[in-house]
């Protein structure tokens, strides 16, 4: 499970994740943010731009998607 922030609902059932995860730099120990975008199916397209929301991994679905949208944690304002 991953949690992010939806930063395109313009596709047909499909949302766009941002996932975000700090780490330490490996030789100098400074955090670092490093993000990922996520293709993730939204079946009922409830998710909108910049709702917080929780995706599962899942099986192929298409040629990019490869999460479900589980939850919208917060709504966007």
């Amino acid at each position: 499970m991953r949690e992010g922030v939806v930063t395109s609902a313009r596709a047909d059932k499909t949302i766009v994740v941002r996932v975000e995860r700090q780490q330490p730099h490996p030789v100098y120990g400074k955090i670092v943010r490093t993000s990922k975008k996520l293709h993730a199916h939204d079946e009922r397209n409830e998710a909108r731009e910049g709702d917080v929301v929780r995706i599962v991994e899942s099986r192929p679905l298409s040629r990019t998607k490869r999460w479900r949208l589980l939850e919208i944690l917060e709504r966007a304002r």
